[in-house]
């Protein structure tokens, strides 16, 4: 080797050290999005946003979400936010692979506002464009804990749309659940 090569090698390794030194700065960053994201959500939802509170999925609840969801929730139980009539919710759902995490915002058993909040797949991402999520505006659940309505699905994304549209079943059913005091 010349000294020209080895010089060239430390002007390498210094410029993949700056890298990665870069990207370690902005890591942080990376990992605040999703809260930044929720919180963005909650403020939109809310004039002041409430306390956080939890929704144990016990007995027929439990049943009802695995009926809407055909597997159980990955978690014991579910956080939200209520003021009056409205309620607000996180929820996740695996799209083809990756879960997908969504704010609903429902008032008196109504859904005002889907939001794709953090979308992971690497295709599909078409649900979060708010042409197709303000389909969910105005639905509730029939006599079948359906929607009472049809969603269009978008072509090359049908397994996030159908996360989409169990998330609006399962946040209207928790909903109903906290606006009947049916939880424990």
């Amino acid at each position: 080797m010349t000294d020209s090569t080895s010089v060239w090698d430390t002007s390498s390794d210094m410029t993949w050290l700056r890298l990665l030194i870069l990207f370690g700065l902005a890591l942080p960053a990376c990992a605040s999005e999703p809260v930044a994201e929720i919180e963005t959500f909650l403020n939109d939802a809310f004039r002041q946003t409430p306390e956080v509170h939890d929704l144990w999925l016990t007995g027929d609840l439990r049943t009802g979400v695995r009926d809407i969801l055909r597997h159980d929730y990955p978690l014991a139980r579910v956080k939200y936010w209520q003021s009056g009539q409205r309620t607000a919710w996180v929820l996740d759902e695996i799209g083809k692979e990756r879960p997908i995490t969504v704010g609903i915002v429902i008032e008196r058993d109504r859904i005002e506002k889907v939001r794709v909040l953090i979308y992971r797949e690497s295709r599909g991402w078409e649900v979060k464009s708010s042409a197709f999520t303000a389909q969910f505006d105005g639905a509730a659940l029939d006599d079948g804990m359906r929607l009472d309505r049809s969603i269009d699905g978008i072509s090359g994304a049908t397994l996030s749309v159908r996360a989409l549209h169990k998330l609006a079943q399962l946040a209207l059913l928790l909903h109903k659940k906290i606006m009947t005091g049916e939880h424990p």
